[in-house]
């Protein structure tokens, strides 16, 4: 094992704190998308926790490494994070979507500290990306930028226009992520507007591709570290997970997508993931 067994364990617990993160900004009774954001979990937990090099007290610097959740509908799990790694206080997570509050619905970088960029406009964070790792570059900040991407997402043109200009404009220090967990809104990718298979499309645009379980923690943290000797192309890590991932009733159930919980649901889940 590349890692010791005392950090996978510290980054699976950071895991599931922002799976229980992601729960208490939905609360009981109100809407919220469970079911990106547990799956996408052990990803932005490496990301933050392991990877990602940025100053909690400034999380302007310009000398960090930036994260875009281009997938912005499941900002609640960017926001457990946030909270985790002190950037924002806890105590926000109870106040997401009330009005007034900095967190809101979809990622707000003018309300909440440590958001890149307005997103969930779905299949416009790759080219944002695109656009923030080109810039790093001329800065000579030698950074990376790291963006979220929803498989359902996929299915926008703007994500292959921003696809198939990364590797021509030679941005290897842009590393895309696809939260591949096979489910959209209403029902499996496949059933809906299917977009598979992701790896050869991404290889065909001059893409470096690495394919992972999305919920191995050593897989995540072996293809993160890897894309550093990747030189000369993008990187795209298509991580293979479940929707839903760590609460039983919402594993692969599409009504978890955007749905609420209540009372019972909500203890239960809880108590899944202490």
């Amino acid at each position: 094992m590349k890692y010791s067994a005392q950090e996978i364990a510290r980054l699976e617990e950071k895991a599931r704190a922002i799976r229980r993160g992601t729960l208490e900004c939905m609360g009981i009774g109100v809407a919220g998308h469970v079911g990106g954001s547990c799956s996408s979990a052990d990803i932005i937990a490496a990301l933050y926790f392991h990877k990602m090099k940025y100053d909690p007290q400034n999380p302007q610097d310009p000398d960090r490494d930036r994260f875009l959740l281009s997938k912005g509908h499941v900002a609640i799990a960017q926001y457990a994070a946030l909270a985790e790694a002190g950037i924002i206080p806890r105590e926000w997570l109870k106040t997401t979507k009330q009005l007034g509050s900095r967190l809101q619905g979809h990622p707000d970088r003018l309300k909440t500290p440590g958001v890149e960029a307005g997103t969930g406009s779905l299949g416009q964070g790759l080219s944002i990306g695109l656009g923030m790792a080109l810039g790093q570059k001329l800065a000579g900040i030698a950074r990376k930028t790291y963006v979220l991407l929803g498989d359902g997402e996929i299915a926008e043109g703007q994500v292959w226009e921003a696809a198939l200009a990364a590797p021509i404009l030679g941005a290897d220090n842009l590393v895309a992520i696809v939260d591949n967990n096979r489910l959209q809104a209403t029902d499996f990718i496949k059933k809906r507007f299917n977009t598979l298979p992701l790896a050869p499309k991404f290889q065909g645009f001059g893409w470096h591709v690495i394919e992972i379980d999305g919920h191995d923690m050593e897989e995540i943290l072996s293809a993160l570290d890897a894309v550093d000797e990747i030189k000369g192309v993008p990187t795209v890590i298509i991580a293979h997970t479940v929707k839903g991932k760590g609460v039983s009733f919402a594993e692969n159930v599409a009504a978890y997508h955007n749905g609420a919980l209540n009372a019972e649901q909500y203890e239960q889940a809880m108590t899944e993931l202490a």
